[in-house]
């Protein structure tokens, strides 16, 4: 039961705390059971299997490698096949449906197992470690928060620093991040990173440098209280930033492309021992194109995208070693239990065919502005601070040799088998060794609870808890040869679905993750089941033997949907644009009605939290008090580089700007000076409909008169950013306008507030369905 509760020993209490007979026990600091070991869980983002070279990849990992010399390495290990789903299950010990989160949260339902809400029957790990005397900090990535409540204002139940059960968090709410400049949170409270790109700044760096700093602080000043991190950064999901010279180690490596990347990493995974020898490498299917119909123009591009990917994912790999080594440098090496899982599910496909310098054009609709030309003349920018970008679906192929498919595609290993290293010396006598009893995210949990000898608890916080789901890994630890105890999984993404049974899998592809726009998906009743015998030795799921044994695939087919009942997968929900309304999809919003009105100091407001002016006319107006001398400075700004608008005063003038994904920019200048005193400065856009992504005029007034004038030729129809968020009197992260820094962009005037008001000619319902979907999905 946790809290444990107190319970004082009767006994003599006396009136004089001088008496003799005055005695009371000392105060003892909760521990958990003697022995317990520190734990260290490394979750990577978007890695495949066959991208690390500590699993027979072409992406240097020494460090990962180095670990996995002392420790074990699982090559059936698996995870949901996208980020959020595996996150919350693995931090729960449950399956992701019975958690909520069937899928991200952006896409929420009303329906119990997508609903993004973990029920509190099921605790976090590490609200269980904490309320046994662990110390436990999270840095980075947490995808786990409903979208309705990731604003400032909370609520912060599902925050990791709140109900999550983590002491400290230090990282980012959401999917993505710009990785030169993010959004951060520590705990609940934003912050701005300690300095800036220019002095050298990224992320994967700074969450290692606070990872160091807290485990060393931990040990100075707790020592006798083991840790629990959880290390998760944003690499290596996309944008794919990193400096320059790591990327720069791989030229020339890729130029043969990815089919023949394949051949090579298949080769030697063969030559680790990291599949079996009778392994077979499974096709390119059609819907990926071959490297040699790629358009000869574009193979520089393309080269360059897997060098900047590969540098990556080396770039953290580096990082997480500099976490590493100051845990040996401690001295706890040997008693602390430690986890790389690489990749959180297979490797992102959602870089479109041709890959992106700014994955805002596809998203907008506007991948047609990244000709050939365009991103030649970007090559030597991508990973910089200039560019958003992301690969092409042949590399994400690649990246998953041997398997079929990619991220997003729950049926086939591809999405959901991650290669994964297990370290702890004082629990592990064969360094070096090869695990291949199958696995799952869900397995974590019991397994760090059976090494610290802590009980699952059967009640937390007053409220009786669900068993876990998962099965303890530790049994495998000394015994390579150990039989399986984990050997009945369902896996299910938008109607992709797939279930392993003692070495058997039946599985479905129902959607291509790439190809979410037009089309007809067929009824999940006509899905084509594929049978594939793992017992028998096939390791990659090359050999379909649904022909040959329709029996045994209804059996599993049987069995999938008794799982599916279990754990709340069902109803299957492969909708669409649906999903991405709150109203349809039955979820609370933060956003009502056509008009807004905010106050100074707002800011880290997602674009969920924000009314859309996309696509319509609208207006924003700022009552603002000029001291003598005039004012500078944002009134309120959305987005930023790679997209957005700004109104702000420069020069004591009134300036609204529009970013166009980062290629152009449209700024309206007033031709008068806000005076000292109190005034309304006001922006007019008259949309010139017709459809989406349209251009319309600019006004801008000053207490009612027109002091300017000019127009915005083209908008963008969806989103303006993944990470860059809404600010009033200042803008954080990157700036719309080349007028000002974040550091100088606060209003050295007063604002009393701004207010945002939405015109009755909303063309949104321009916007396909399903093309919101994509745009949700790939910014997960």
């Amino acid at each position: 039961m946790l809290p444990i509760p107190d319970r004082p020993a009767p006994g003599l209490t006396t009136y004089d705390a001088k008496d003799p007979q005055t005695a009371y026990p000392p105060i003892e600091t909760l521990l958990p059971p003697e022995g317990a070991p520190n734990v260290l869980v490394v979750l990577i983002d978007d890695v495949g299997f066959g991208a690390s070279s500590a699993f027979g990849g072409p992406c240097r990992t020494p460090n990962f490698e180095k670990l996995a010399a002392g420790g074990l390495k699982y090559n059936r290990f698996h995870t949901t096949a996208l980020c959020a789903p595996t996150r919350q299950a693995m931090l729960t010990g449950r399956n992701h449906h019975s958690v909520g989160m069937g899928s991200i949260t952006e896409t929420a339902t009303s329906a119990p197992g997508n609903s993004s809400l973990r029920p509190n029957t099921k605790a976090p790990l590490p609200m269980t470690l904490k309320l046994n005397g662990y110390s436990t900090a999270q840095f980075g990535k947490c995808h786990e928060v409903p979208v309705w409540q990731s604003s400032p204002i909370g609520p912060f139940d599902a925050w990791p620093s709140a109900g999550g059960g983590f002491e400290t968090f230090y990282g980012f709410i959401g999917g993505e991040n710009n990785q030169w400049d993010p959004a951060l949170y520590e705990g609940t409270t934003p912050v701005e990173p300690p300095k800036t790109p220019a002095e050298g700044y990224h992320l994967t760096e700074d969450l290692a440098d606070h990872a160091i700093g807290w485990i060393r602080t931990q040990k100075a000043l707790a020592p006798e209280k083991p840790f629990f991190v959880y290390f998760a950064p944003g690499a290596t999901h996309a944008p794919h930033h990193v400096p320059k010279e790591w990327p720069d180690r791989y030229a020339g490596e890729f130029a043969d492309g990815w089919d023949a990347q394949r051949e090579k990493t298949f080769a030697r995974q063969k030559e680790l021992g990291v599949i079996p020898a009778d392994a077979e490498l499974t096709p390119r299917h059609a819907e990926i194109p071959a490297w040699e119909d790629m358009p000869a123009e574009l193979k520089p591009v393309l080269e360059r995208e897997m060098e900047v990917y590969a540098g990556f994912l080396e770039h953290t790999d580096h990082h997480v070693g500099r976490v590493l080594d100051a845990i040996e440098g401690l001295g706890i090496m040997e008693d602390t239990l430690i986890y790389v899982i690489i990749g959180d599910n297979g490797a992102s496909a959602e870089g479109t065919v041709n890959g992106a310098f700014n994955e805002m054009a596809n998203f907008n609709g506007m991948a047609a502005l990244e000709t050939p030309e365009f991103m030649m003349s970007k090559l030597d920018e991508l990973g910089g601070e200039s560019s958003y970008n992301h690969y092409a679906v042949g590399w994400a192929w690649a990246m998953d040799t041997p398997f079929q498919w990619t991220k997003q595609v729950a049926s086939h290993w591809g999405g959901t088998r991650n290669g994964t290293i297990v370290h702890w010396p004082n629990g592990i006598s064969e360094p070096g060794g090869l695990r291949s009893q199958f696995t799952h995210c869900i397995d974590v949990a019991p397994t760090i609870l059976e090494a610290a000898g802590l009980p699952e608890p059967t009640m937390v916080n007053g409220v009786l808890q669900s068993p876990m789901e998962g099965t303890s890994m530790l049994y495998s630890f000394g015994d390579a040869d150990a039989a399986e105890r984990h050997d009945l999984q369902y896996f299910e993404m938008f109607g992709n679905r797939g279930i392993y049974h003692k070495g058997w899998s039946a599985v479905t592809k129902h959607r291509t993750p790439w190809e979410m726009v037009g089309g007809t998906l067929a009824a999940f009743d006509d899905d084509v089941w594929e049978l594939y015998d793992g017992a028998a030795g096939d390791f990659s799921q090359a050999r379909d033997l649904s022909g040959e044994q329709p029996g045994r695939l209804h059996e599993l087919q049987r069995l999938w949907l008794i799982e599916a009942v279990k754990y709340n997968v069902l109803p299957i929900d492969d909708r669409g644009g649906e999903r991405l309304n709150p109203e349809l999809a039955g979820r609370p919003t933060l956003v009502r009605g056509t008009s807004q009105q905010f106050f100074p100091g707002m800011g880290r407001l997602s674009e969920n939290s924000v009314v859309s002016i996309k696509n319509k006319s609208w207006s924003v107006t700022a009552e603002v008090d000029v001291p003598e001398g005039g004012a500078n400075g944002v009134l309120i700004a959305q987005g930023g580089r790679f997209g957005g608008w700004t109104l702000y005063l420069h020069e004591g003038r009134p300036v609204f700007s529009y970013n166009l994904l980062g290629i152009t920019s449209f700024t309206t200048r007033a031709d008068e000076v806000v005076p000292s005193g109190t005034h309304q400065v006001r922006m007019e856009f008259a949309y010139d409909g017709g459809g989406l992504a349209k251009g319309g005029g600019i006004t801008l007034y000053l207490d009612g008169a027109a002091i300017g004038s000019g127009r915005v030729e083209a908008t963008q129809a969806m989103v303006f950013s993944a990470d860059e968020t809404t600010d009033i009197g200042y803008e954080s992260g990157t700036t719309v306008s080349p007028d000002y820094t974040a550091a100088t962009s606060r209003f050295t005037g007063r604002i009393e507030w701004v207010q945002i008001d939405l015109g009755d000619d909303d063309h949104d319902h321009f916007i396909d369905p399903d093309e919101r979907l994509r745009v949700a999905m790939a910014r997960q």
